[in-house]
């Protein structure tokens, strides 16, 4: 089976690679970078949803798993109402939307998201360390996940400042709980038991990645690597 992996905001693909030697030969992984990142070139911004669609078009076929993490996984919903199916859609470390509903439900809530980018349009470079600081901050060595971040994607992002800010945006205001109520193909929620990032609405749906925060590629590869190859073999209706 195919996977199409999909990352999250201010990351690149390069982020998949801790999974490589872990992939079991039922899969078949391909990484891609959504615009603006890495060597793809950059949408106008502001942009639709339709623009990214006619973009991502040849990246994403109908005839593979889309795996999408965080932002990721937002986007990759909202894109199943302007492109063809694919055979399931899994989203890691994603729901319906990113800020939580309730205080009293974690996650991240809307005034914090607005102080983040608010931060964001004063400095983009030092907030964006930030966050890779913040999303690390789940997984049993955050420490280390961050360092390994770090390595990765170096000191700077590899995408381009109004990139990000329009990333910020679909942050902000994607709500694809209509999709998930009424979905075109089969999606499946893995999140890791300690996401800072997602609300404990989310995280109950999910299948749990065990000792794992919002970056599961970084702490536990070997068991991330064989949950999504597992969830896109299975039969649309074989129970969780």
């Amino acid at each position: 089976m195919k996977l199409i992996l999909l990352s999250g905001w201010g990351v690149d693909r390069r982020v998949w690679q801790t999974l490589s030697e872990y992939w079991p030969n039922t899969v078949e992984p391909s990484a891609v970078e959504w615009p603006g990142y890495g060597e793809s070139p950059a949408l106008p911004t502001p942009t639709s949803i339709d623009a990214l669609a006619e973009r991502m078009a040849p990246e994403l076929p109908s005839d593979a798993v889309w795996v999408g993490w965080s932002l990721g996984g937002l986007l990759a919903t909202a894109l199943l109402n302007h492109l063809p199916s694919p055979k399931a859609l899994l989203l890691l470390g994603a729901g319906s939307r990113f800020c939580s509903d309730a205080e009293s439900d974690g996650g991240v809530r809307s005034d914090e998201l607005a102080s983040f980018q608010r931060a964001f349009h004063r400095d983009p470079v030092t907030t964006w360390r930030h966050f890779l600081r913040w999303q690390a901050q789940g997984e049993p060595n955050a420490r280390e996940a961050h360092r390994q971040l770090r390595a990765q994607l170096g000191e700077t992002p590899q995408a381009d400042t109004d990139t990000l800010a329009q990333g910020l945006m679909w942050l902000e205001t994607l709500d694809n709980r209509a999709l998930l109520a009424h979905p075109p193909c089969p999606i499946h929620l893995l999140a890791g038991a300690y996401d800072p990032l997602l609300p404990r609405s989310t995280r109950v749906q999910a299948l749990p990645l065990e000792a794992a925060g919002h970056c599961p590629m970084l702490s536990q590869p070997a068991q991330l690597a064989a949950r999504l190859a597992e969830q896109a073999t299975r039969s649309p209706q074989e129970p969780r």
